[in-house]
Order: C-alpha cells, then structure tokens, then sequence
C-alpha cells in the first residue's frame, strides 16, 4: 500500500468514526455503508452498542432542553430563575448547568437569552439595513456563511417527479439529531426529504405519501452522511450538501433565500421578500417556507415574525427555539 493510500484509508476511517456517533441507521433491514479502507469490523460491533446508549441520552437531553424552554415561555412574565427552570425539568441546578453545557456549549442563562423575543428584537434592529441584503450578496466570514457555501439546491424536473415519484429510487435512513431523531432520504442527485419524527413508522408513512411510486430503500448513503454531518457542533471542513427538490419555481426562489441567512442570525418574512424583489408577497413567503421539505438544511427556522417572536414552525415552536439558541451559541463561542 503506498503512502497515500495509507494517508486516505486513515482520513476515511476517521471520518466514519466521527460520523458514527450522530447516525444510529445500522438496526434491522439498514446495512452498514462501506467505504474504501475501512476494515474496523469489531470497532464498530462496540459503537453500535455505545451509540445505542448515547442516542437515548440524546433525545433525554433534548427532551429536557424542550422542556425548559416551553416552561419559560409560559412563564416569561414572572421570569423565572434557574433553580425554578431546573426544577421544572426534575433537575439540580448543577445538572441543568452540565446539561446546557453539553448540548448546547453555553451556560443556560446565555442560552435562555438567546431564546428571547428581547434578544430577537436585538438582532432585528442591529441588522435592520444590512442583514439579509449583505447575506445574499456577498455572504459573511467565517461558520455564519455555513449554508450559503455548502448547501446547494436543484430542483427535480417534472420527468423525475410525474406519477408520484414514478422514476425515482430513493434512499431513506434514521438518525438522532441535538433536536430529536429525524428522517433523511436522498435520491441518486441529493437530499429531498428530512424532518424532525415522533414515531419512525409515521416518518416512512409521510415519505411514502410524498413519492408513491418511488421505490424507496433503507439504506444509509453517502449523501446522507455529509448531510447529517451538520449537526456536529463543529462546522469546519463540512463536505457540500446536495439537495434534490420537488418545488414550485417560487418555492425554490424562497427556499434558496433562506440559505443566505447566516447562522446565529434570523430573518423576517417582509425581509425575504425585499431581498428577493417581492416585497409585497409575505403570505406567499410563508406558504412556501411552511413547504419546506428538508429541515434545518433549509433553515426555515431563522425566519421569525417582526416583532421578534418565534412565530410558528412545521416541526414545532419549541423546536425552532432551540435551534436559534443552539446556533447562536455557536456562533458566539
């Protein structure tokens, strides 16, 4: 074996390494992906039964964030403290503390203000003339930029979505993600189907009411590596993300816009249509966003209302919350 090859079976087998420990899809009926040069057989047999335990203390630790968040959110006006959050989710304040601190990469007092309508209000009038126009343009340094360089769309022509999907093979697996598991399904093109699930069976149910005729397979594909590779905290060196969508030519115009908001940052729907030339189609705006078909990739979560309230979201209030106080965090570290 030659120096680089050797060089290339060692970054494939660290690459894999790292990604095993978000991508639980090697159960029943999902083989496991190969890869040039990864041998590491009985390692993997021992991560399968370790990233069984990590998954469930994943989705408990976001089930208690979301816990958190909806109790301050129905109790803002008496502003609770954190011992009173901490035993609202059946925790010591110690524990809340290292909770946030692992999930989130900040202590919860910053987090909660990141979560705040007060901190959105901020946001809104410090970027009031520049934001979404500067975003779309000429993009931002650094991991702000994430989805405007790595996230790429192209829309499905209407030969690969007639009949249902008649001519599409599709692949779908699950994963877990720092906001519950979710479902992500990829044609041979790209990503076109993910979002957040309560109950696996209903997530295949909606992907198959989606595409009908599509042959579907579990199968975890590379496509589906790279894409989930996004939720790692760490977004240096993230391989391109493909996405493959069905989409109206408008949807696809406003689903592209949303990758020009920077992470850490939000967005309003009046915002998005200034930025692309319709600033009067804000109800359109929202349709097509609430039509987004890959969650988090598209990050329809960073559009919030003009006052600086959450506003809705197809996976859920609480959800949205999260991810804006989780990239903020990020981005602030």
């Amino acid at each position: 074996m030659t120096e680089v090859q050797q060089r290339n079976d060692l970054y494939h087998q660290k690459k894999w390494l790292k990604y095993l420990r978000i991508v639980r899809g090697f159960g029943a009926g999902s083989p496991i992906p190969q890869e040039p040069g990864f041998f590491l057989v009985p390692l993997i047999a021992i991560l399968q039964r370790k990233l069984n335990n990590m998954s469930s203390q994943d989705q408990l630790n976001y089930e208690r964030i979301a816990r958190a968040i909806e109790y301050i959110r129905a109790n803002f006006r008496q502003q609770p403290s954190l011992d009173e959050v901490a035993s609202a989710v059946h925790l010591s304040p110690f524990h809340f503390q290292r909770l946030f601190s692992d999930w989130a990469g900040t202590s919860p007092k910053k987090f909660l203000q990141y979560t705040s309508v007060e901190y959105a209000k901020s946001l809104l009038k410090e970027k009031q003339a520049t934001l979404f126009d500067a975003a779309y343009e000429t993009g931002l340094s650094g991991t702000s930029r994430l989805h405007d360089l790595f996230i790429t769309i192209e829309g499905m022509t209407p030969a690969e979505y007639k009949q249902g999907g008649k001519n599409l093979e599709i692949n779908y697996s699950f994963a877990e993600s720092p906001f519950g598991p979710v479902i992500i399904a990829s044609t041979p093109k790209g990503i076109c189907h993910m979002e957040f699930i309560d109950d696996e069976a209903q997530g295949l149910k909606t992907l198959e009411e989606k595409f009908p005729s599509a042959r579907l397979s579990r199968k975890l594909d590379m496509l589906q590596q790279h894409a989930l590779f996004i939720f790692q905290k760490d977004w240096k060196g993230l391989p391109e993300i493909k996405l493959h969508l069905k989409g109206t030519e408008f949807q696809l115009k406003v689903w592209d816009a949303l990758l020009k908001i920077p992470a850490g940052q939000i967005s309003t729907y009046g915002r998005i249509g200034k930025g692309i030339n319709m600033p009067s189609a804000s109800r359109a705006i929202g349709t097509a966003i609430g039509a987004n078909p890959v969650a988090y990739l598209i990050p329809c979560h960073r559009v919030l209302q003009s006052t600086g309230d959450i506003g809705g979201y197809h996976w859920g209030p609480t959800r949205k919350a999260a991810m804006i106080g989780w990239e903020a965090a990020i981005t602030s570290a």
